[in-house]
């Protein structure tokens, strides 16, 4: 299909066939119609400069003086580990034979979540809510300075005043913690608080 495709004569495409069945190499340029061999054409183009030189049958060995020369010989120095503690190793495996679990690491990754929730204490709301409603109070006064206070007004004191009544909220919740603390301790009630 190739040979139909590039449009060689019968004498070229005899030629080549018969390269195919010696087993010879492709000749790289296939000459005229003539049966008479002609003499090899010059090629247009010289030879790349830099062709890749073929392999020798003997495989190049760098000489052992160049390997040693190199880190190949270096050995790395020792550097002792932690040991494990035996006793400690010794009730692990007691734990896990005993109840098929490892108990201690259980333990000992509760107490470490423990003491990181116990080191972290939880944001009062209220305080965050007085942050906030000083931060737009800023902001409203840094547009004012700026001659955007118009354009900002309205909308900062509709957010602080939902901060303030969220603040309102949280107090009465608390008050009436407080109210019922007061009236658990004292077993008649208390008279402070109507």
């Amino acid at each position: 299909a190739m040979m139909e495709e590039s449009k060689l004569t019968r004498f070229q495409r005899r030629y080549l066939m018969d390269c195919v069945k010696r087993g010879g190499t492709l000749p790289l340029q296939c000459h005229s119609t003539s049966s008479k061999e002609t003499a090899p054409a010059v090629p247009a183009f010289p030879p790349p400069v830099c062709q890749p030189s073929r392999l020798s049958a003997k495989p190049l060995l760098r000489p052992a003086k160049v390997c040693q020369a190199g880190d190949a010989y270096a050995r790395e120095k020792f550097k002792p580990q932690a040991r494990r503690d035996l006793e400690k190793e010794k009730q692990r495996l007691q734990n896990i034979l005993a109840t098929g679990k490892d108990v201690v690491e259980c333990n000992v990754k509760q107490t470490l979540v423990q003491t990181k929730e116990e080191e972290i204490p939880e944001p009062d709301r209220f305080e965050e809510l007085v942050n906030e409603v000083q931060e737009r109070k800023e902001f409203l006064a840094e547009m004012e300075a700026l001659g955007q206070g118009k354009k900002y007004r309205r909308i900062v004191l509709t957010e602080i005043s939902q901060k303030m009544r969220e603040m309102e909220i949280i107090d009465k919740k608390r008050s009436e913690e407080m109210r019922e603390i007061m009236t658990k301790d004292f077993p008649g009630g208390n008279p402070f608080f109507p």
